[in-house]
């Protein structure tokens, strides 16, 4: 089987999702004839048609209200936010309508929402942000964040499937810069809910997700050729609900941890591990915990400026640093 980007893995599910349930359809800005502003549905407007793969205004909320109106009919609609900073606009239909739907009566909301979000590709401020701990802070949401092809196009096909309203946090800097061979089979999910090592270690736990996961293999190396420094890595791929054994383990078997997100420092996912491991596992710790993130600035539009602003293999290496010779 031949590799694939992150991008295709991501279209490949929406395709086979929507051949294998007739109630799967697309909605969005640009998502039909265009194939989307990133071309992730290029092709599908061709293969499903207008009714299930609709264009719709440029009204973030009325995407997500008529993905919940359709969605207590039934149907299981994916809506695409073309850039997940524009995700404010339909908040409301998100936090109060989809999110509280079935504590308030019983009845499943089975939407997916799709976020490309992330930096790195000289968007500034109004096409780069991570909203993902916003949503988490929610209860009544599921919030995924894959890193690889595999996990994007799994994690998407569980999104779909499940009955909760679930955001889809796809990194745009990943799209078209990774690539890999998908597991053998054609309906392989991932189930919501798992973290994933990515790399078993001894000295130390870099907690992470998203993009930023790379940037951590990237640091582990570097840290194996010159500290000589056995670094382990744990993906927490879905964000709410938190695979918190998965986290608490990783701690266990190395009593040091440095949590890496691309997302502002400041109330960010990692905030909440780190409580998690402060709550529930202080005593396995040997140094205090470390967090490396962006700043607590929107995003600069300047690539040098950008590039200060965003965590990076550098940076995760000198944290490391810091919490094996504390």
């Amino acid at each position: 089987m031949a590799e694939i980007t992150y991008l295709q893995a991501i279209t490949e599910a929406l395709r086979e999702e929507m051949q294998r349930d007739e109630k799967v359809f697309l909605l969005g800005e640009d998502i039909g004839i265009y194939g989307g502003a990133f071309k992730v549905t290029k092709g599908l407007y061709e293969e499903f048609g207008q009714a299930r793969v609709m264009d719709t205004p440029i009204s973030e909320s009325a995407i997500i209200g008529v993905a919940v109106g359709a969605a207590l009919v039934g149907m299981r609609p994916v809506a695409e936010m073309q850039f997940a900073d524009f995700i404010t606009v339909g908040f409301s239909q998100l936090v109060t309508n989809a999110a509280t739907m079935h504590y308030r009566y019983g009845i499943p909301v089975p939407i997916v929402v799709r976020a490309p979000s992330g930096g790195g590709i000289h968007g500034g401020a109004f096409h780069s942000k991570n909203p993902e701990a916003w949503f988490v802070h929610q209860p009544g949401l599921k919030v995924v964040a894959p890193s690889t092809p595999a996990d994007a196009k799994g994690l998407l096909k569980a999104a779909i499937r499940d009955n909760n309203p679930v955001l889809y946090f796809e990194n745009k800097f990943l799209y078209r810069r990774i690539k890999e061979k998908l597991p053998e089979g054609d309906d392989v999910v991932v189930p919501i809910g798992k973290a994933r090592l990515v790399k078993p270690g001894r000295h130390v736990s870099l907690i992470t997700y998203g993009s930023m996961v790379h940037a951590c293999l990237q640091a582990a190396e570097i840290l194996n050729e010159q500290d000589q420094l056995d670094v382990e890595i744990l993906d927490l791929r879905t964000l709410q609900p938190l695979d918190k054994e998965a986290v608490l383990s990783t701690v266990e078997r190395t009593s040091r941890v440095v949590i890496v997100h691309e997302a502002n420092l400041t109330a960010g996912i990692g905030a909440e591990v780190a409580a998690l491991i402060s709550d529930n596992g202080f005593e396995m710790l040997d140094a205090p915990i470390k967090r490396v993130a962006a700043l607590d600035t929107p995003t600069p539009y300047a690539p040098v400026l950008e590039e200060y602003f965003m965590p990076n293999p550098e940076k995760i290496i000198v944290a490391v640093r810091q919490v094996i010779h504390f």
